[in-house]
Parts: structure tokens; C-alpha cells; sequence
């Protein structure tokens, strides 16, 4: 399932092959970028990529973030069993770039 869409001026693209994204899940994104948004003077879009790793004998998943601002682009990966401590994860690694920049 892949999306786009438009949050707050900000251009969300997701792609998560063969994985359907639940409303929560799409909901957690929006308030990263939101928290993110504190630490950002600017943020133009966001791509957004959800895997599950199928050689993994737990279906591990994993989260990416990559997100386009001034300058060069901040970018944070994990993976685990869960989708939101991932992603909590995620938003974290992003937060510590754009705080350093």
C-alpha cells in the first residue's frame, strides 16, 4: 500500500510494499512530523517507508523516515517486532540530527 498525501503544508509519501497501513499507524506518523516540526525551521516533505522483513523468522518490521529540509536531509531507520517503538525510535535518531544542526 502505498499513499500520499498532504499534512500541514508538508507532502507525506508512504510506501510499504504489500502491507496494509491501519489508520493508527498513519496517525503516529503525522504526530512525528509534528514533533519534529519543533526542531525544524522547515520541513518540505517526508517519505515515509514501511517493510516487513519476511526472511526474518519473526516478521521483524521496519521503520524509515527520511525527511527534506534545508540543507541536507535528515534520514533514521529501526526495525523491531513492534511498529510504534520503532517508529518512537525513529523519531528520536531525528530528532537528535535536527537538534545538531
Amino acid at each position: 500500500m502505498n499513499y500520499n498525501e498532504n499534512f500541514q503544508g508538508i507532502k507525506i509519501d508512504v510506501k510499504a510494499d504489500e502491507i496494509t497501513i491501519p489508520d493508527d499507524l498513519k496517525q503516529a506518523l503525522r504526530d512525528i512530523i509534528v514533533k519534529l516540526k519543533r526542531f525544524a525551521n522547515e520541513i518540505n516533505w517526508a517519505d515515509a517507508y514501511f517493510v516487513i522483513e519476511a526472511s526474518h523468522p519473526m516478521n521483524k518490521k521496519k521503520f524509515s523516515l527520511r525527511m527534506g529540509i534545508p540543507g541536507p536531509d535528515v534520514f533514521a531507520s529501526d526495525s523491531g517486532d513492534h511498529w510504534i517503538p520503532v517508529m518512537k525510535s525513529v523519531e528520536e535518531k531525528l530528532r537528535v540530527q535536527l537538534q545538531n544542526k
